[in-house]
């Protein structure tokens, strides 16, 4: 859905420690993350625009390609009938769902989606599903079947928040939503065999009690993996979540950066208030894309420029940070998709080899170095300071004799810096490099790096090395 973006970075910092305060006294349980999650990259996957068939049967041929790239997580877009009651478009919106247990048979049949799914398994990788709990079709049978389950304007009709027209509220102080929401996703995992979901716009009405009675049905059945699009709620992180979104790392700061709006300082600043507040075990998902942003806001190309790459980078370096690769970054893609009609990523576009190279390259470093792994399986972020704070971040991450060191220019002009004191001394491999389009990867480079050494940086230019001790 549609996110307002505003609402989450208007929150601030006193409503998050508020709520993360009041609630970390009462933790009765933690959900347990899945052993394949801990290592993991995110790969988006949007079925109606994958291909020009737009169905599973022709996504599964690509299989061996995204297996090859080194993802382990796929996400996929709502796969649902959509409603015809006041549709957006001549295909409508995936988050108009018309019914939870049955698949859109513009993509296939049930049987092609379950297959889709055992070879998903077969091939060592994982997938969830988005789920919808806020809301349904206009015309889902519940409206007229249980017109209680709804929320309702005073002029009679059926509520819906922001300019989303074509679907109607659930009601959720109606426990009766509660316990039918509950066994739509236990379906989902029964007779799918999926691994988990992606759970749409949590923050905006579903209480964090029916999470948790969620989350331990789930775990009853096997281990699963759950994503909200939330930000805000980080209760949601302590008693039901696995990950959530990282809106003000990555649409905040990571576009206010490229952007010039922010700076490495702002950024620092920032963090080190986000990670008080913030459970150690979570993922915070971080991307340079995804569906949301490539079709409402721009492709990473209009609203980064020349910055998209380091920013890429940035995304499995940082501390806590749960990449986001959306299809078709893999390859370059530089165009915004439709949403409510058909459209087709370009799988072979003029660069498509060197970024499919890149992102080869990024999903394997993290997948190799414990430093770079999700929540508390990775190592802790130990910025590295310079005489050029505002523009340069360096950093080193550490886990089990693993260490990473990541160095950025992030400004636009060539920079010449010291850093400075002795904790990043050593001599290391260095896995990817690059300046503004141009990159350099797995180039095996052995350097040695002094205490108080001085470097030079071209604009918008990264360097990531590898130290095994």
């Amino acid at each position: 859905m549609k996110k307002i973006f505003s609402t989450f970075l208007a929150a601030g910092f006193a409503a998050f420690l508020f709520v993360s305060c009041c609630n970390n006294a009462q933790q009765p349980w933690i959900p347990t993350t899945p052993e394949w999650a801990k290592r993991s990259t995110l790969y988006e996957v949007n079925i109606r625009q994958f291909t020009p068939e737009g169905t599973f049967a022709a996504f599964r041929e690509h299989l061996p390609r995204l297996q090859a790239l080194g993802v382990e997580i796929l996400w996929f877009m709502p796969i649902h009938p959509i409603g015809v009651k006041d549709r957006k478009g001549t295909l409508g919106s995936y988050y108009s769902v018309l019914c939870f247990r049955q698949i859109n048979p513009e993509f296939g049949t049930e049987e092609e989606f379950k297959d889709l799914v055992r070879e998903i398994h077969r091939l060592g990788m994982r997938i969830i599903l988005d789920f919808v709990p806020n809301h349904t079709a206009r015309d889902h049978r519940w409206v007229t079947e249980n017109p209680d389950w709804y929320t309702w304007r005073e002029d009679g009709t059926l509520d819906y928040p922001h300019d989303w027209y074509d679907i109607a509220q659930l009601n959720w102080s109606n426990p009766e939503v509660h316990d039918a929401i509950l066994e739509e996703m236990l379906f989902q995992i029964r007779e799918w065999g999926i691994d988990g979901f992606r759970q749409d716009a949590v923050g905006y009405f579903t209480p964090v009690e029916f999470w948790e009675r969620a989350r331990r049905e789930f775990d009853k059945i096997r281990p699963t993996f759950h994503l909200a699009e939330d930000e805000a709620w980080r209760v949601m992180l302590h008693r039901a979540f696995d990950a959530n979104y990282f809106w003000h790392f990555s649409n905040g700061f990571l576009n206010g950066i490229a952007q010039g709006r922010y700076n490495v300082q702002q950024l620092m600043d920032w963090h080190y208030q986000d990670i008080r507040i913030t459970p150690r075990r979570a993922f915070r998902m971080a991307f340079t894309s995804n569906h949301d942003e490539n079709s409402w806001v721009g492709t990473e190309f209009e609203r980064m420029g020349d910055a998209k790459a380091a920013m890429a980078v940035l995304t499995f370096t940082f501390e806590n940070t749960f990449p986001l690769i959306y299809n078709g970054q893999e390859v370059g893609f530089n165009r915004r998709l439709a949403f409510f009609e058909k459209d087709s990523i370009d799988w072979d576009g003029p660069r498509a080899q060197d970024w499919t190279d890149f992102y080869t390259t990024l999903v394997h470093m993290k997948k190799d170095n414990e430093a770079l792994w999700n929540g508390e399986w990775g190592g802790r972020m130990t910025r590295i300071n310079t005489n050029e704070q505002y523009r340069v971040l360096a950093f080193t991450r550490e886990m089990n004799g693993n260490r990473v060191f990541s160095i950025f220019n992030m400004s636009d002009r060539p920079v010449t810096f010291t850093f400075e004191g002795d904790r990043f001394v050593g001599q290391y491999t260095e896995v990817i490099s690059g300046s503004g389009n141009y990159f350099t990867t797995n180039s095996g480079n052995r350097q040695t790096f002094t205490a108080n050494q001085t470097m030079s940086m071209g604009a918008w230019a990264y360097q990531v090395f590898v130290m095994n001790f």
